[in-house]
């Protein structure tokens, strides 16, 4: 089985205990702080993945860094997952579990990126044009990147938006390579 199918399989009863028990919210912020800290603490992630440590040490490394700082909830979760040896999945279990998150409550997750930071006029115009498109509340993630020189690259799912500078001059370097041989 694929992990990502997997992730889902864990990803959809855990939403939908935390929306029963009236956590999901404790839950969403949990699993954020999880991924956020398997992509910023690489050790972590080689941990979790790692097979020479046991599953329930796993579990129990895992139960004193987040003991106090998660809802009970989540670290039930946590320890059934590692008790069932499959704590190497639980980044994307979390990542999935966000997708879904996002999916009930109507939210388009959106990445943005510019050559300069976002002013707030531009940040509620982009607002307007994610909501227009997908008729969904958006979540902007902004990345600033001055290769893209000026303009915009929006990615939302697998749609792709480039106005940017730098791809409008990748098109036309296309064009003349097609028109010259």
């Amino acid at each position: 089985m694929s992990n990502t199918r997997l992730a889902a399989r864990y990803a959809s009863p855990i939403l939908e205990l935390a929306d029963q028990q009236g956590v999901l919210e404790e839950v969403k912020n949990d699993m954020k702080l999880f991924l956020d800290l398997c992509k910023s603490n690489r050790e972590l992630a080689l941990m979790l993945k790692s097979p020479i440590i046991p599953h329930l040490k796993k579990a129990e490394i895992l139960k004193k860094i987040f003991d106090k700082k998660m809802n009970k909830l989540t670290l039930t979760a946590f320890d059934v997952i590692s008790r069932k040896n499959r704590e190497a999945v639980l980044p994307q279990i979390a990542q999935v579990f966000l997708e879904k998150y996002n999916v009930k409550k109507g939210i388009q997750e959106v990445k943005l990126t510019t050559a300069t930071p976002l002013t707030d006029e531009l940040r509620k115009k982009f607002s307007e044009l994610v909501k227009k498109i997908s008729k969904k509340e958006p979540l902007i993630i902004e990345k600033v990147d001055p290769d893209v020189i000026g303009g915009y690259l929006l990615k939302m799912g697998d749609q792709q938006l480039d106005e940017s500078i730098s791809g409008h001059l990748k098109e036309i370097g296309l064009k003349f390579k097609n028109e010259t041989i």
